[in-house]
Order: C-alpha cells, then structure tokens, then sequence
C-alpha cells in the first residue's frame, strides 16, 4: 500500500475533511439552522482554509498533516519554512479532495472496514498497535482522522485510475526498449534529483538568490526532497525532484558539463539553464546493464586503537604511527588478531557488509583493496583510530536485460502516471476553489 511508504517522507500525501451541512437537534430550543455570531468569535474554532467545490479544508486539516510530516521527519524548521510547509501541504490537501470527488462522481466507494484494515497495517508498520498509534497521532498533534482520510483518498483515487485508465504496451514498443537497452549498455546512467525555478530577466538575480539560500539549508541538513516539494516549479516536485536513472545527453547543455564532474553524494548549483536555474543532487552513478561494484559484500576485519582521557594531538599521532607501522607489516585476515595484541587494538569482524554501506570516502579505497590488504589509519582522538582489513569480496551477480513481462509492466506504470498526473491537472482546471 502507498501511505505506509509515503509516511516515511515529506511526501505523505495530503488529505482534506467534509464537513457536513447539516441542523443540530435543538432539544425543544427554537435554533436556526444558519447562525450569525455578533461579538468576539470563539478562538478555539479554527476558520477554513479553502472550500473546494464545497468541500472545507479548515486549518485543523493543515495543522494536523504538518504535525504528522514533522514528527515523522524530524524536521527542525524556522518560520518561513513552517510557512513554506504549510502552504505545499494545502495544495495537496486541495489535490487529494479533487480526487476523491472524482471518484465519488464514478460511484466509486470505499468502505469503513476497508479503511479500519488499512489504518491498523499502517500502525503495525510503524510497530504499534492502533490503540497505540491514536495515542502518538493525538501527541504529536495529529489524528486518526487525518490517516484514516489520506487512507480513503488513496484507495479512491488508485481505484478511479484502474477504471478510466486502459494501457497497452505493443510488442514493437517493448522491443525498441530491448534494444535500446542492449546499445547503451555499458555507459554511464545517473541518478539525479532537481530543484527547478523559473526566472525571467528581471527575476533572474533574486532567483539565483533564493537557489544559494536552499544550498545553504542542504548545507545544514534540511532533506533535498524536502525542499524540492516546497520550492521546485518543476513536474518532479511531487517526487522530491526525483529525476530518475537518466544519461547526461538527455539533460540540458548546462546540467551535462556539472554532471560530469560530480560524485555520488554532490550537490550543484545554482546553474543558469533554459528559463530558469537548477539546483542538481545526484544520488548513484552506475553503467547500464553492468553491475555496480559498491553492490559487492565484503567480510571484513577491523582494529581499532583509543586514546585515554588527556591524550594530546602529539600523543596521538605517536601512536597513529605505531598502529599504522604494525598494521603495514600484517600478513592478511589471519594475522590480524596477533598484530592487534602487539599494539592493544581491539579486533571486530563483519562478514556481510555492502560496499556500499561505508562512508563515501572509504568505498573506493575498499573497492581498490586486494583480499588480505588494509587500509591506512582512520580516525580521530575523540573516536579512536581504525584499521580495515580485506578477508574477503563476493561480487554482485551479472545484471542481464529485464524480461518482456518487467519493461511492459514499468511502461504501464510511467503512462499511467502521466495520464493521472494529466486527469488532476483537468480536475484543478475545473475546480472551484475558494480560499479563506
């Protein structure tokens, strides 16, 4: 099911609440049905945020998605970038109440037990029971409503497309990728995020300034994803900036030249392109159709020396030199416990860690390592000073090309999102929104 993913993220998808138009019973009392307050209004009744075709999503809806969004991210955000949180979680919440009218229109209905299911696999998802996810959701600010809408939203809107939506995949249209596939095998393919912002000339200057102040929040730790949904004005927002695995020819001139220079890991930008400035991130860097070799299980062995309280840089570098002297004279994995008791390091083995699991740095030192070779001392005095040693490398198995069956159906998905992303785009156009 998409929500227990979709929690994870900033991406959770949005959700709107109905309220309906209807008379209390008035116990005897002659009430009407429409008041008029006269006076100071009650502070604790939150006004909404917008009416969609008359469906009300009030403040509480917002406050509450953005509490879950927070919590679940752990997002330290200041108030300009609460403000700019809010305002992206309307418009899917404004988004989510389009589609589920949609579907009502179809009468397509999903049922309560259907939504209770799904709300308790989410609360086991998350390692609770649902009696304890009410608690945490009311804690952090949220509700059950909240998740218990976005669950009917999804359900709606995912039965909607399987029934307007019809695609077909020809044989001739899954061979041409085959064939595609097996001409660019070998190349290099990347794996880019985007942060996009239209700039005319004269906007230009204080676009370019708004792309250095979100290089600086990534600087600080803010999520990429999580500022592309909230400043990109590209189609990728709704995925984070998620450009996919794509190759350099297919990006603009100006995207090419920076990809060309950046590792796994680097952020560029702010780069002047057709009609705008881009921000690019770019995750994983691989061949098409060739194994990528940080995909490898290594069996490792580690040494690790401490400093005792007080240690001076002068000290520690004495016996940096010590342990790496020892460790160079090492004569492979099974050698590696008597070096470590000449020098008092602690020795740790791990038999199945993925290259690329390691930090950034230390992936193509192992990747050049023989079987039975360290590297050098790594560390700091806080934390100690490491050694790691070669024992052994298991390489990822031949990647081959996908079956007919696995391109038709990744094909099917891609035009189905695009139809959908095309049906909401119909549904926005004829909405009537009013916002409060």
């Amino acid at each position: 099911m998409v929500l227990a993913l979709g929690l994870t993220m900033v991406s959770v998808p949005a959700m709107a609440q109905v309220v309906p138009d209807e008379t209390v019973p008035g116990a005897g009392l002659d009430l009407p049905a429409n008041l008029q307050i006269f006076g100071k209004a009650d502070p604790n009744i939150r006004k909404a945020t917008a009416v969609v075709n008359d469906t009300v999503i009030t403040g509480t809806d917002v406050d509450q998605r953005v509490a879950l969004i927070v919590a679940l991210n752990d997002f330290k955000l200041q108030p300009e970038d609460m403000q700019r949180l809010r305002l992206t979680v309307l418009r899917q919440l404004i988004d989510e109440t389009l589609q589920i009218q949609a579907a009502a229109a179809d009468k397509i209905k999903v049922t309560r037990e259907e939504i209770d299911k799904s709300f308790d696999r989410v609360a086991a998802s998350f390692k609770r029971s649902p009696d304890e996810m009410r608690a945490w959701l009311r804690q952090i600010g949220s509700s059950e409503r909240s998740i218990k809408r976005q669950i009917e939203g999804e359900l709606a809107w995912g039965r909607l497309l399987r029934a307007r939506v019809d695609i077909n995949v020809s044989q001739a249209e899954i061979q041409a990728i085959l064939d595609r596939l097996t001409a660019d095998q070998g190349t290099d393919e990347y794996h880019f995020f985007e942060i996009f912002m239209y700039a005319t000339p004269d906007r230009a200057n204080d676009v370019f300034a708004a792309q250095q102040r979100i290089i600086e929040q990534l600087k600080q730790g803010t999520p990429f994803e999580y500022l592309a949904r909230v400043n990109s004005e590209a189609t990728t927002k709704a995925t984070g900036g998620d450009l996919g695995w794509i190759r350099l020819p297919l990006l603009p001139e100006q995207l090419q030249a920076a990809g060309k220079q950046m590792s796994a890991g680097q952020i560029a930008g702010p780069i002047e392109v057709p009609g705008g400035f881009s921000i690019i991130y770019l995750a994983e860097k691989r061949q098409v159709l060739r194994a990528d070799p940080k995909d490898a299980k290594l069996s490792l062995k580690q040494l690790t020396i401490t400093f005792p309280p007080g240690t001076n840089e002068t000290q520690a570098t004495q016996r940096a030199a010590d342990f790496a002297k020892a460790t160079s004279t090492m004569q492979g994995c099974g050698d590696a416990e008597r070096v470590a008791g000449t020098i008092g390091a602690e020795v740790v083995t791990n038999d199945n860690l993925v290259v690329k699991q390691l930090p950034a740095p230390l992936q193509d030192i192992m990747l050049g390592l023989q079987v039975g070779q360290a590297t050098q001392p790594f560390g700091s005095i806080d934390q100690g000073v490491r050694v790691l040693v070669l024992c052994g490398r298991d390489d990822p198995p031949a990647v081959g090309l996908p079956s007919a069956a696995q391109i038709e159906d990744q094909e099917i998905e891609k035009r189905t999102n695009l139809r959908a992303e095309r049906m909401l785009r119909d549904l926005r156009r004829d909405a009537i929104i009013e916002y409060r």
